[in-house]
């Protein structure tokens, strides 16, 4: 990785859904500007990322990534930042006491703010308008202005995930992450009456939570109890961005995406000989690949080799994305061809975008139980070969939104209009988030238990 590139090859690739900015000159501007901001995130955090990864990739730790959909300008506050960590907390206890492994903490967060659209342009009340594509490219709002692309606004984005940054690392080190604390936010969800069935899980955890404290293992005497490593990640979508927070580690020499922890490539922009995978090749951080339906299995072949050339553990994450009745039809020989090709990945599994439908409301959702069914069948497959599911990937917020139905708290099609606030793709909300990583944790609980069985 690095040798012979350089990151502003991409440019002389085929490019898909970026956006045509109308001024050259104060493209050109931003670029410089930023280019000589500091980077957001550090060649050695990256590092230690990998590493993490790579225990994941060998089963002795488990992934969960999540966040919002898109960033928004507009939502941002600390209030929103902090209660989506909470619930990532939440859900890594969770999925620690059903997995007995270490859950390495991966936030949506502080980059992702571009997004993918499915057309170019969209009809809104009878008038044709070039599509939303994110914060940091065009404004949401119904206007030929708004929609226009504009380069300053990667200078608002850059500042914004600053911010986050700055408090993601305060509330981590900070004793908010505090075990105990996590903990009592788990009991106090399965006190409520829908929650019942996860009470005798969140007792299980209080009892080793009590265990630990009269065998004197305390926040106060055990660092790890009280701060988490938590890492960011987005799409890497808008590669203008990304080259100009691009740097060279001084330790090995190599580049680096300074915009986040882990990159991925989205299923729109992975074609193997594309701008995005040209620039993600080149960067030695972690690497995120979207596998939906369409991934054959010599695309998988070409796109691994390239991505990852030196097979190196952690540096490749595969992120399934099938739909809710289609992991069958896809997974098996995409899980094959990375044995037949002895690659070093990561599985994980993204049940939030194959899973998308258009309620009777006519709001865009999903729901709950197709969500679970795709983990549910993601686990099933991996079992089946004989493979690691390493980790789940979810669309999530820490607010109490109502956009994906179903639910201990049973959002309906009538109610997504109460507190529907995504600007793209419908959000699992701080409940159904929470009750996910409690189904989860049964199906990793089932996975140890028969690892165990088979061993005797």
């Amino acid at each position: 990785m690095g040798k012979g590139w350089t990151k502003s090859d991409w440019r002389a690739k085929p490019r898909v859904q970026m956006p045509d900015y109308p001024d050259p000159a104060a493209l050109r501007a931003v670029e410089t500007t930023l280019s000589k901001m500091p980077p957001l995130v550090f060649a050695g955090e990256a590092r230690r990322l990998k590493a993490d990864l790579a225990k994941v990739a060998e089963g002795r730790a488990f992934l969960l990534q999540g966040g919002d959909c898109a960033e928004s300008f507009s939502e941002f506050s600390a209030d929103n930042i902090r209660d989506t960590f909470k619930v990532i907390l939440q859900m890594a206890v969770v999925l620690t006491w059903g997995a007995k492994l270490p859950v390495i903490k991966v936030g949506r967060m502080a980059g992702q703010f571009a997004k993918p659209r499915s057309a170019p342009t969209e009809m809104i009340d009878g008038v044709e308008y070039p599509s939303y594509r994110g914060d940091i490219i065009n404004g949401f709002e119904p206007t030929m202005a708004a929609r226009q692309p504009d380069p300053s606004r990667m200078l608002q984005a850059y500042t914004q995930a600053a911010a986050s940054l700055n408090l993601l690392r305060a509330f981590s080190t900070g004793g908010y992450a505090d075990i105990h604390r996590v903990q009592s936010w788990i009991a106090g969800f399965t006190e409520e009456d829908e929650a019942e069935r996860y009470r005798e899980i969140a007792n299980r955890i209080a009892d080793a939570m009590d265990f630990m404290t009269a065998a004197g293992v305390t926040s106060t005497t055990a660092h790890s109890l009280a701060t988490v490593d938590f890492y960011t990640s987005h799409e890497a979508l808008l590669l203008e961005y990304e080259e100009a927070l691009c740097r060279i580690d001084s330790t090995s020499g190599l580049p680096v995406a300074g915009s986040g922890h882990m990159i991925w490539i989205g299923d729109r922009t992975r074609q193997p000989d594309g701008a995005h995978v040209e620039f993600c090749r080149g960067v030695q951080n972690p690497i995120g690949l979207k596998c939906g339906p369409s991934t054959t299995t010599e695309d998988l072949k070409v796109l691994m080799a390239k991505l990852n050339p030196e097979n190196e553990p952690g540096r490749l994450t595969l992120i399934a994305r099938f739909g809710a009745g289609k992991v069958g039809d896809n997974l098996p020989r995409l899980i094959r061809t990375v044995q037949e090709e002895g690659a070093n990945v990561v599985w994980t599994c993204d049940p939030m975008h194959g899973n998308t439908i258009k309620a009777a409301s006519g709001y865009k959702t999903r729901p709950f139980d197709s969500v679970l069914r795709e983990v549910r069948e993601f686990f099933a497959i991996h079992k089946a070969e004989g493979t690691i599911p390493g980790g789940v990937h979810f669309e999530m917020t820490g607010k109490d939104v109502t956009e994906c139905t179903g639910g201990v708290r049973a959002v309906s099609d009538e109610d997504l209009s109460d507190r529907y606030h995504t600007a793209c793709d419908p959000r699992l909300n701080a409940s159904q988030s929470l009750e996910l990583a409690f189904l989860v944790a049964e199906e990793l609980q089932d996975r140890r238990q028969t690892q165990k069985a088979a061993a005797l």
